[in-house]
């Protein structure tokens, strides 16, 4: 069965740091590009940042705090996120997209496989 699953949610004060795993299992992720999504209450799903074996992008709103990695070996992605702040509470999804090379893409409907989510919330 492919899946993966997310780790690494919680409750964080306001400047802490979080790294969120995504570990893929029932396939490489070699051959996968790695996003990472996030839904706030009310909001829709948004497209924070995704990885290939060709290309790494992270959005404009999380530019400079939001590091996106993955280690193939450990057949992991992972997301540092640091200088938290309280609009950064959401459910955390990572999803697999299957592209051997060239650049991973920030549209949703591109994934094949979704994990259910990491709750963030950043909060005094």
């Amino acid at each position: 069965q492919r899946q993966v699953v997310e780790s690494g949610g919680g409750l964080v004060q306001p400047g802490g740091s979080l790294r969120l795993s995504c570990a893929a299992s029932g396939f490489r992720l070699d051959y996968y590009a790695i996003g990472w999504f996030r839904q706030a209450p009310g909001k829709e799903r948004e497209a924070v940042s995704c990885t290939s074996n060709g290309s790494t992008k992270v959005a404009e709103s999380v530019q400079g705090r939001f590091t996106i990695s993955k280690d193939n070996a450990k057949n992991t992605g992972y997301l540092q996120i640091n200088k938290l702040k309280p609009e950064d509470t959401a459910i955390y999804y990572c999803a697999a997209d299957l592209r051997p090379q060239g650049m991973c893409v920030m549209t949703d409907s591109e994934y094949e496989f979704w994990g259910q989510g990491t709750q963030v919330t950043v909060s005094s």
